[in-house]
């Protein structure tokens, strides 16, 4: 694994927008960062990510029958009471999931560790699943790099997949939400609606706030027709304290991602894939933070519900450490043994795998100049390339390959 500098493309930010990535800059200052890449080899790829991510979101689906089920791990996750035989019903129905991310330290070497499952309203999916692509083909064809580089990237292939298998299950009218005032969120729905569509799944968007209770106890559009499935780029903890909330169970909608992963996307469920596969290569010792388990020196508290690095206490074994603020402070808590991310340059880079249904299918790299990666961070694109290849040789042959087939049709906005 290495972070190798590029030129940037003069052009790139026209191109962006063209394809309606317009939250390439959040307040004034880069997310889309093309001035280096990340270069793996395809063995780090296939051995030391993609099969560790598919093993391991093996082991935390064989993990869900026995939490969903059992009252003592439930409050052990902290999920209100009043949630769990709806929780329970999905799972029993097997509701559709759509797409989840690991994040994982990695730095070429040695196994890939877990940090955490992102597996309720993973973002950083536009970026990774068609523009880093896009950025692929544009720099190859500038020849910037070697016809032959590639990338690990069926995101997008897996997404249209996904939908069309689950597409006879759902519910109609079909939605996909977020909050009306984030445009990286907007972003994301826009472009999941689209592939959405290539598979034929007929479908709107809607902003939450505009959605309603009608008077039979189902959520509704703005012409009070009741929605039949909803994919909500909203998280599922968030609804269960909000007012509307407690009519869920009772409403008879469909959620994309499905009740049951909000155990998954707790991060309770690291201390208990560690108490199922203690001493797994891909994991990190990790327990709940109430005195029942303890830590070599060098660890990591985050709270059960936290997201995009906020609360989190950072302490290495030489006792130094980082923190971060956020909203998450009054909840319950984790520890988890430090693996530090690699450090380029001042960069610390987390490697972001991406699982469709249940395939592993794509990575993108974000990176942080803290060791904690905040909502802050840059997306930086990656690329397979052969390990002696250096900027500046003479590219080789282009091999063939079939094409890439679909990603040009599809726009986020």
């Amino acid at each position: 694994m290495r972070r190798i500098a590029i030129p940037e493309r003069p052009d790139w930010r026209r191109t962006a927008e063209e394809y309606g990535f317009r939250f390439h800059t959040i307040d004034g200052e880069p997310y889309w960062e093309e001035r280096a890449f990340y270069a793996f080899t395809l063995e780090q790829v296939e051995k030391d990510i993609e099969d560790p991510t598919a093993e391991l979101h093996a082991m935390a689906m064989d993990l869900v029958d026995g939490i969903v089920t059992s009252e003592s791990a439930l409050r052990r996750l902290a999920i209100p009471e009043n949630y769990w035989d709806w929780i329970l019903r999905s799972w029993r129905a097997r509701q559709p999931h759509l797409y989840g991310r690991m994040d994982f330290a990695y730095s070429g070497t040695g196994p890939a560790r877990l940090l955490e499952l992102n597996y309720d309203t993973p973002t950083s999916l536009f970026e990774a699943a068609f523009f880093q692509w896009e950025w692929l083909e544009d720099v190859r064809r500038r020849s910037l790099l070697p016809m032959g580089a590639d990338q690990y990237n069926a995101i997008q292939e897996a997404l249209v997949e996904a939908f069309a298998t689950i597409a006879p299950s759902l519910p109609r009218p079909f939605y996909l939400s977020s909050v009306s005032t984030s445009e990286e969120d907007a972003g994301t729905v826009a472009y999941l609606r689209d592939c959405a569509l290539q598979a034929g799944l007929d479908c709107d968007t809607i902003a939450m706030e505009d959605i309603g209770l009608g008077d039979n106890g189902g959520f509704t559009d703005l012409q009070d027709t009741v929605i039949g499935t909803l994919f909500k780029l909203y998280p599922l903890e968030d609804l269960f304290v909000e007012e509307f909330g407690k009519h869920l169970p009772f409403s008879g909608i469909q959620l994309i991602e499905p009740p049951w992963k909000a155990v998954l996307s707790n991060k309770g469920i690291l201390p208990l894939l560690w108490e199922a596969h203690p001493r797994h290569p891909n994991l990190l010792e990790a327990h709940f933070d109430d005195g029942s388990g303890s830590l070599s020196p060098g660890w990591v508290r985050k709270p059960l519900l936290s997201r995009e690095g906020a609360n989190v206490e950072l302490r290495r074994p030489d006792g130094s450490g980082e923190t971060s603020d956020g909203p998450y402070a009054g909840g319950r808590w984790i520890r988890q043994a430090y693996a530090p991310l690699p450090e380029f340059d001042g960069n610390h880079a987390l490697v972001g795998s991406w699982v469709v249904g249940d395939r592993a299918c794509g990575m993108g790299i974000r990176e942080d100049a803290s060791a904690i990666t905040r909502d802050t961070a840059r997306f930086v694109p990656h690329a397979i390339v052969d390990p002696d290849w250096v900027p500046g040789a003479e590219p080789p042959p282009p091999p063939p390959a079939p094409p890439r087939g679909g990603r040009d049709d599809v726009l986020v906005a």
